[in-house]
This record gives structure tokens, sequence and C-alpha cells, in this order.
């Protein structure tokens, strides 16, 4: 789910679902609603009853979509009135994407009310008790024609240029200060949770000397603690009320990775032993709770232990009193771009940390991704979501393998990773992206049915411009860099730029008009030495980095942009804007080498780019 969304309209979400693969699947309580899970099923019923449809759009893991099954979905006018007058559909979000990134500023449960045609007449956020309900489903009825709800879809005139103007960069500048809640941290006053891509701006920000970004992203990262659960680890999506003491219990991957991420690149900037244990216990769940035995990753696990009723006096207790009463449900769906969340996450870990064991995670993860996701035999680069997927294929799916995949590179320095990462950029640029006279990546691919839509999310593009930028000073090839200013251009539009939080943003935009810090070790990865200079590398407090393993026994890096002499003896050069350092043969030279970079930044040289 979009987490910068999320922050408006949390309070109304949470979720459940059926996990039946039927095409009509049979609700688990008695009484109540039969659900069509296939759309084209469920819309051609609709033309031939000439009734209308309702989509129930909701998530395995989450509390109100409980809630609403066990209430609404069992009363009786309700029940009658969606009997006689609508076909029925609910769909799993956490399995198509496409549906998913269509309504995902709604919220889990979210209800769409439409015509047999397609067309929408109501969309509604959130828990709906049952005589509002029943009201509602009557008055569309009464009168099936687009009510308040469904606006059209704004015309917007996108940025010419792949690059923020100075007076945007400003405004979303500003923006990071008004949004900030300076009395319990984080952004936003009604949802707590943490969004990685600001803590990111201000860890890049901090490691510049900007004290007040420092306070903030401590200030937040400490206040999250209250989310990570002390007794399975794992963290919990948000916390309700403006606080960060009433969370909500369910743990989803994009959470999990994420959040893992942002600890673990705290823990490297400060070393604080907290931002350790927070990563580690984000990292023990992974393991303990959302791995299969075959090493994959599965996909959450559900807020409450009996579904419909709150479970804060469950997870109050310690491990032996929740497993006398039971463990709540995981989903052990396994999908490609929630493994490629995970794997990000540990390999992130596994830099600020030297954890092996998390780096060896993360690559039986991708092996078996590699193994059962590969859209077609011989294909280099696209991955499906699912065993089998009902629509797609998903640009979250590949361009999360992809930056997993370049990650993976980074910290082993292993080649086939970079070509795989590679691979999925190919797969990326011919089959999502902008439609002519537009700009930004679609979601999906092949988009058919009656609930298709070519929607283009702003988080993806952010993710996807850092991608192909990081992944163009890898491999030097220009096509990568065009991606990321395709994406850029449309992230570059004010009016998405100011579609939510901006640290994603500025991010992507100051990236991509500036070199990474750039480490190359040479050496053989058989020599102790060159390894520790690697580790050390990996272990450097950098948001924006570039780190390799030259060993001339493998032939040509994939970029040859700048070239290194035949060592005598294993040594890491730093270069930035430009420029290198003179070879350090030890971990500690190494570090003087990093230490004198930061202390002699570039004139005008952005936050997090340092010069020497």
């Amino acid at each position: 789910m979009n987490r910068i969304l999320l922050g408006l309209f949390l309070g109304l979400a949470a979720g459940c679902a059926s996990d039946s693969r039927d095409d009509v699947a049979p609700t688990t309580h008695a009484a109540a609603v039969r659900w069509e899970t296939s759309p084209e099923r469920a819309f051609a019923r609709a033309k031939s009853e000439k009734k209308l449809v309702l989509l129930d759009l909701q998530a395995v893991w989450c509390h109100w979509c409980h809630v609403m099954e066990e209430t609404t979905y069992r009363d009786a006018r309700v029940i009658a009135l969606l009997d006689q007058h609508y076909v029925t559909l609910q769909v799993d979000q956490d399995s198509r994407p496409d549906i998913s990134s269509r309504y995902e500023e709604y919220g889990w449960p979210a209800t769409i009310l439409f015509d047999a045609d397609g067309r929408e007449l109501v969309k509604q956020s959130g828990y709906i008790e049952p005589q509002r309900f029943a009201s509602l489903l009557q008055a569309v009825i009464d009168d099936p024609t687009p009510g308040p709800s469904v606006v059209p879809k704004r015309e917007i005139a996108f940025a010419s240029e792949p690059k923020l103007s100075k007076a945007l960069r400003s405004e979303l500048e500003k923006t990071i200060a008004t949004r900030y809640d300076a009395q319990l941290g984080g952004f936003g006053t009604v949802h707590k949770y943490v969004d990685p891509p600001s803590i990111e701006h201000l860890i890049t920000r901090a490691l510049d000397g900007d004290k007040r970004s420092e306070a903030m992203a401590k200030q937040t990262l400490e206040a999250a603690l209250q989310l990570v659960d002390p007794v399975w680890g794992g963290i919990y999506q948000y916390s309700a009320g403006g606080v960060w003491t009433e969370p909500h219990f369910e743990k989803i991957m994009s959470f999990q990775g994420d959040d893992l991420a942002v600890y673990a690149l705290a823990y490297a900037a400060w070393k604080d032993p907290r931002w350790l244990k927070a990563a580690q216990d984000i990292r023990r769940f992974l393991h303990e709770k959302l791995t299969s035995p075959d090493g994959a990753f599965y996909t959450s696990q559900d807020a409450d232990l009996v579904q419909g009723e709150h479970s804060a006096e469950y997870f109050a207790l310690d491990d032996a009193g929740r497993r006398a009463r039971g463990i709540p449900r995981i989903d052990t769906h396994v999908y490609a771009r929630e493994n490629g969340w995970a794997i990000r996450g540990l390999c992130a870990y596994a830099a600020a940390t030297g954890d092996e064991s998390a780096t060896a995670d993360a690559k039986r993860a991708a092996t078996w991704i590699v193994t059962h996701r590969l859209l077609a035999a011989g294909d280099t680069g696209g991955w499906g979501h699912d065993e089998h997927d009902d629509a797609g294929p998903y640009l979250g799916d590949t361009l999360a393998m992809g930056r997993a995949f370049l990650a993976l590179y980074e910290v082993t320095g292993e080649r086939v990773w970079l070509a795989r990462a590679d691979g999925a950029a190919g797969f990326v640029a011919k089959t999502f992206a902008p439609a002519p006279g537009a700009a930004g990546f679609r979601t999906s691919a092949n988009a058919s049915g009656p609930l298709a839509d070519a929607t283009v999310l702003r988080e993806e593009n952010v993710a996807l411009a850092r991608f192909a930028n990081r992944l163009s000073h890898y491999s030097g090839k220009k096509e990568h860099e065009e991606m990321a200013d395709a994406a850029l251009r449309f992230l570059a539009t004010r009016e998405i730029a100011l579609d939510g939080l901006p640290g994603g943003v500025l991010l992507a935009a100051e990236e991509r008009e500036h070199d990474p810090l750039h480490v190359t070790v040479v050496g053989k990865k058989s020599d102790a030495q060159a390894k520790a200079l690697f580790r050390a590398a990996l272990a450097i407090p950098a948001t924006y980095a570039r780190v390799e393993w030259y060993d001339a026994g493998e032939g040509a890096l994939m970029n040859e942009d700048v070239p290194f002499p035949e060592m005598p003896k294993p040594a890491a050069f730093l270069c930035t804007e430009g420029r290198c350092s003179s070879p350090a043969y030890d971990v500690g030279a190494l570090a003087e080498r990093v230490g004198t970079a930061t202390r002699s930044k570039t004139a005008g040289a952005p936050s997090g780019f340092h010069g020497f």
C-alpha cells in the first residue's frame, strides 16, 4: 500500500479476505454473502441478470475488513438487498496490484459500486456499519447514477523537463517541515507510522551536518520503536489516535522490508544500539515467521487472532501466552513483489551490520523467485506476481525484484545479480513505458476486463527513478538514464510532486543530478583483506553510494568509467564527482579517506554528496 496516501486514509482501513480460489467463494460464516472472485465473471453475470456490482476490495491481514464481514455482511437487510440487486465481488488487494493501485487511496476495505457496464457509482473507504450500508445500497438501487464520491480524473500538464524547478524544490522542502509533528515525531497528526523515504531524506541531510534533520529522524525512529513487536519482532503497520501507543497489529511485508532498511541505515549513520535492535527484531520476524520452508517469503501476518476482534490483549502477552491461544494467520502466498521488498531490506541490514546470514537469506529467496516466478523461459527480466496471475504483468513485481537484484550485487559483488537487475530494467522499459503523450510508468501491462485501468503510481515511479539512475552508474548504459528521466518527468509535475510526502521525490531528483559516492575494492574475492575492505565499504553511512568489487580474474566490470590499475595487494579507491582517492590498503585507511571526504564537502554539493 502507498504509505503517503495511507497517512490520509488509514483510519478507515484494515483488511481481510477469502483465500478461496474458486470462481464463487462461499463465506465462512452462515447466512452471509456469497462472493464472486473473478471480475470478468461478476460483470458478465451483472449484465445477464440486470444487476449492479459491488466490489469489496480488502486484504487478508487487516482488522476492519474482518469486522465488516462479521457484522455488515451478515445483516439480514444487507444480504437481502445484495442478493436481489447486486452481484458481489470480493478481491484480495494483495493478489491484484492492478485493482489495488486503482483504489489504494481508499484504504481497506474499499467498497465500490458499479453498474453492469463497469461505470463507477459510489466509492467508500473503511468500515461501513449495517444500517448505513443498507441505506447506501438502496439509494444506488433507486438512483443508479454516479454520486459525489465519483469525480472525473484530473487533466495534468506534465513537466517538460525531468528536473525539479527551484520553486518546486523549495516548496517540497517546506512541506517536510510543515507536515512534521514536532511534538510526537512523524508526519501528520492522525496516524503514526514510519515513512522510509522521508526518514532517508532526513538522514541524508543529517549526514551533511543538518542538526534539525538529524533530530527529526531520531525523534521519529525512537517513537516508532513502540510499533516493534517486543515478543516476535516485526513492525506493526501504524498507530491510531494521533499517538504511537495505539498500534493496529497487522504486519505486512512493505513495512517489514522498508522499515528494516531504514533502521539499518540509521544504525550505519549513528551506531545507536536502539536502531540495531529494531532492525534485528524486524529481521528476526522475517526469518522466523514469514519464511517459507523453501526460503521464499510469505506476505503478511493478520492483525486478529479471531477475525473481527481487537487483539491488543493478545499482543500484550508473552510468547507462551500467545502460543497457548493460537497464532494469527499468516498469508502464505509468495509474491515476487513482496519478496523483492524483503530482499532489499535484508541487504541493507547486511551492509550495515556485516551479518552474512541475512545475505544468505536474501540470496535464497531471490533464487526461489528466479526459479518460480520468471514470466517466460529464456526471459531475463520479467517477473510474475503469483504462481498463476489473473492479470498482469505488474510493474511492482519486476521493479521490486530489479531493485533486489541490484542490492544483492552491491552486498556480494556477484555479477549474476547485476545482470538480472539489467534484465529487469529492460523488461520494465519495453512493458510499462509511458503511453504516448503521457508521463510515468504504468502499474500494469495488457490491462483488460471491466476493472482495467492504466494507473500510474507516484511511489512506484519514485522507486523506478531511483533504481534506474542507480543502475545507470553500475551499467554505464544510456537507456537506464533515459528510464530514470522518463519517471522523473512525471514526478517533476507540480500536482504529482506535492501529492504526498516529498522525501522520495527529493531523493530521486537529487540522486539523478549527481554522481554517487563510489568505492571500488580491487583484489581477489578469495583474499581475506579484500573481503575486509569490501565489508568496510558496505558499512559506509551514505544514502547514495556505488560499491563494487573488481576481481581481474572475472573480467571487466560492466561500467569501466574508472580504470583501476593492477595492485600488488588488495586496495580500495574512494571516488566522487569525478575524482578518486589514493589507494587504501586497510580498513583504517579507507575510514580515513571517507572521513576526509566528509569533512571536505565540495562547495555547493547538496546534502549527502561528499567530495574531496
